[in-house]
């Protein structure tokens, strides 16, 4: 039962984030084998201000054995 949480900066409309979570699904589905019944996905805006102290510092950061696909920006730099 894949549950996906994305967080992206704010600003995107409704329907393109449910056709986001449709292409997740898709994604998800294709790859593990599961049906799109047992996957869900979140979506969590989040302000371009606040990226890097919500985002980037405890989740990207904080956990580098978790992160697959490493963004390729430095907010630091």
């Amino acid at each position: 039962m894949p549950h996906v949480i994305l967080k992206m900066v704010a600003g995107r409309s409704e329907e393109t984030k449910r056709q986001l979570a449709e292409g997740l699904t898709e994604a998800v589905t294709g790859t593990l084998g599961c049906s799109a019944d047992s996957v869900s996905v979140a979506i969590e805006d989040v302000a371009q201000s606040d990226w890097t102290d919500r985002v980037y510092v405890p989740d990207i950061q904080a956990n580098p054995t978790q992160i697959y696909k490493k963004p390729g920006y430095d907010p630091f730099a």
